[in-house]
């Protein structure tokens, strides 16, 4: 529970506002010396002190608005941009552990730049510009690299722009291709009509190939009884057993044998032993565990 009262709202940029008395606002906020922000960091994790933690997040409110200014060029209302910045600013406040011995603003940049960087890509477009972290990349990093070839105005780049852009991206050159040309064409209207003397639109022509809701329900549904019966398969295993089993098959980037061996002080060989039987042990256990809810059920 809270030991602080209530804390003044925050400053806001809104559309109507102006920048300079939004900047002058905030510089009213005291930057905070190590041991003054170390203080406040404890207080708010301990006991959830809200003014702690307003005090925290106004210090840094001049980090946010800077980082914010530099993704002014896609087109979006600083105003906004400022305030999903400062929702990220609370967010690291939140996660932050003064005890890792770093500042909050070094802690604070990651979690300011991944929420203007979230609203951007959902706001530049209906459609979702980039599923991955390379395609992310490739579209923060597309508009600079194209201004220091002096390209910003132009429109399809030519092949070697294309390949250096790329190569320095690690990124496939149709992809920069593609990104380019979604950066510089609008979306468009699926209720737009075919043609001008049509009465189609363009939705007409769509067609739906993802499953239907039966479907999606029965697999769910599977995917959850499997789960089920995996977490009672694992009771069957010990602590050393089921670390090393998660560790080796359940983890996406597995831990290796020589890692384990060394945290378990066994050999390598050992360890493998451990995770075949473990698998073998975790395979009797769910195949039981079915039967006997087939039985059960029938």
């Amino acid at each position: 529970m809270s030991t602080a009262t209530a804390s003044p709202k925050l400053p806001v940029l809104t559309a109507e506002s102006n920048l300079t008395r939004y900047l002058q606002e905030i510089r009213k906020f005291p930057m905070l010396e190590a041991d003054q922000e170390y203080m406040l960091a404890r207080r708010w994790q301990e006991r959830e002190d809200l003014e702690a933690a307003h005090q925290l997040v106004t210090s840094h409110l001049r980090l946010v608005a800077k980082i914010a200014m530099g993704y002014r060029g896609y087109g979006l209302p600083l105003a906004e941009l400022i305030s999903e910045g400062n929702v990220g600013m609370m967010q690291a406040v939140k996660r932050f552990d003064p005890e890792k011995g770093f500042r909050l603003a070094t802690y604070a940049m990651w979690w300011i730049r991944a929420a203007i960087q979230e609203y951007i890509l959902h706001s530049w477009s209906l459609v979702k510009m980039g599923t991955t972290a390379a395609q992310k990349k490739l579209f923060f990093n597309l508009r600079k690299l194209k201004g220091q070839m002096q390209a910003i105005d132009d429109g399809d780049l030519h092949p070697e722009q294309v390949s250096h852009i790329a190569t320095q991206l690690s990124v496939p050159e149709v992809d920069v291709v593609n990104m380019n040309r979604r950066l510089a064409g609008p979306d468009h209207s699926l209720n737009a009509p075919l043609r001008i003397d049509g009465d189609g639109e363009w939705q007409d022509w769509l067609t739906d190939d993802s499953e239907d809701q039966e479907t999606r329900y029965a697999e769910d549904e599977e995917l959850t009884k499997r789960r089920a019966l995996l977490v009672r398969a694992m009771e069957n295993l010990n602590d050393r057993e089921k670390h090393i089993l998660n560790e080796r098959r359940l983890k996406e980037e597995p831990t290796t044998l020589e890692e384990l061996s060394q945290e378990y002080g066994i050999s390598r060989e050992r360890v493998r032993q451990i995770e075949v039987r473990a698998f073998e042990k975790l395979q009797k256990a769910i195949r039981n565990a079915a039967i006997e809810e087939r039985l059960a059920t029938a």
